[in-house]
């Protein structure tokens, strides 16, 4: 394997719009009456120590290139053909509300071909940003678009994205050898092939080289020489070294080479952790302010768990796939049993750490900024408000907000709001 450099750059750019951008985008009092800049609540965090951070950022590293020392897929029974149970339980539907045939998806069942898991056991990198499928298809799959909270934009078959050079297990490939089933750090599912490299040991003694650097900008998009390669997210990894920062692409063989490129605004990468400071925090999140809800990272957007994840990953902090998950990745810190609204904000404004604290409730997570007036404060990408008559207010992007967004609204569904329904403080 030779290690060349090319005319390669990454610049700041920008999301060409899609389907996503048409999503309805409603607004609450709090967007008008709190303050919407993060860098007025990033004076309240807590001090990180830099001996804290780097124990952090170790375990992250030690999370981000466990794939490479897999033997065998290492996921959990319980998670393990979700998707065919799934597919099994009612109908499906597209996008525009045509019933999938059984005989379609038990094709995609069959092209899954399950009974060569584990036969190949190879590794490989993410040579591109790519999404991770549930079954090995292009379809969407919805579960019945004619219903609330069914439809656009949640595809089940949209199990996460994931970005440039992220290392991945093989476990096996489909049977029209277009995907392989693949797990990386924080999920797995089915990529293109066209999409991944596969590596060697000696790749990966040079791609591991133990300095690494992380998109602090969104939306970068790498360029060879004048040629648009890929869009770039903030909380991608690269190593690098005095030459430039590396990435993985793919050889006619399949296999992957390093290439280096360098960037024309040093402010758009930096070394990873990037320090606790306040001024840090607040431009990491104002770059997902507003960004339109991506479920499972799709249309190169984010929802909740992805919010957070990228977030803290620029920190050194590591986060699994969704919320659930994440909620188990730091200190818990049970607030679902306090009795009143008061109290359980009191809780989490005095146990909660600004900017390095999550706050969960099932199906959902939030990243805790502050205090306003004796409000907590939150920046989280949320879908929508549960309304009276059970549909949602839908707001479908990266907002700031109390924890009850809309309590101005006389149709909120008050017993939904967040600061009832949270029930637990997630500390790092």
């Amino acid at each position: 394997m030779g290690l060349l450099y090319g005319e390669y750059i990454l610049k700041p750019s920008y999301r060409e719009r899609s389907d996503i951008d048409r999503l309805p985008k409603n607004s609450v009092a709090d967007m008008d009456t709190i303050p919407q800049d993060p860098a007025y609540y990033a004076n309240q965090i807590s001090p990180m120590s830099s001996s804290e951070q780097l124990r952090y950022d170790r375990e992250y590293n030690r999370h981000y290139f466990r794939p490479w020392e897999l033997n065998t897929l290492d996921i959990p029974s319980t998670d393990f053909g979700w998707e065919v149970r799934f597919l099994e339980r009612k109908s499906i539907y597209t996008r525009y509300g045509t019933m999938i045939p059984p005989t379609t998806w038990r094709a995609w069942i069959d092209n899954a071909n399950y009974n060569a898991l584990n036969t190949q056991k190879l590794y490989a990198i993410t040579t591109t940003h790519t999404n991770l499928h549930a079954l090995p298809t292009p379809s969407d799959v919805y579960r019945n678009p004619a219903l609330e909270g069914e439809g656009f934009p949640f595809d089940y078959n949209q199990n996460s994205a994931y970005y440039l050079n992220v290392p991945l297990f093989v476990s096996h490939f489909s049977k029209d050898k277009k995907w392989a089933f693949v797990q990386g750090s924080y999920a797995f599912g089915w990529v293109r092939m066209e999409d991944i490299a596969l590596v060697d040991r000696a790749f990966i003694e040079a791609f591991k080289r133990g300095s690494y650097a992380m998109t602090t900008k969104d939306n970068l998009r790498l360029f060879d020489n004048a040629k648009d390669l890929m869009l770039v997210k903030l909380g991608t990894l690269f190593p690098f070294d005095r030459n430039g920062y590396l990435f993985a692409t793919r050889q006619s063989n399949g296999y992957a080479q390093i290439e280096r490129f360098k960037v024309n605004d040093s402010s758009i990468v930096a070394t990873k952790p990037l320090a606790f400071t306040p001024q840090n925090v607040a431009r990491i999140a104002k770059e997902f302010y507003d960004e339109p809800y991506g479920w499972g990272g799709n249309y190169y957007c984010r929802d909740c768990s992805a919010t957070v994840r990228d977030f803290m990953g620029v920190f050194g902090i590591f986060l699994r796939r969704n919320s659930s998950q994440q909620a188990q990745d730091g200190e818990m810190i049970a607030i679902k049993h306090i009795p009143t609204i008061e109290q359980k904000k009191a809780t989490i404004i005095a146990h909660a750490k600004p900017f390095r604290s999550l706050l969960f409730v099932r199906g959902h997570i939030v990243l805790y900024i502050g205090a306003y007036r004796n409000e907590p404060i939150i920046l989280h990408t949320y879908w929508g408000i549960r309304k009276t008559d059970l549909t949602k207010l839908v707001t479908a992007r990266t907002i700031i907000t109390t924890t009850q967004p809309g309590l101005e609204r006389s149709d909120i569904r008050h017993q939904n709001e967040l600061i009832y329904t949270l029930q637990y403080i997630v500390n790092f």
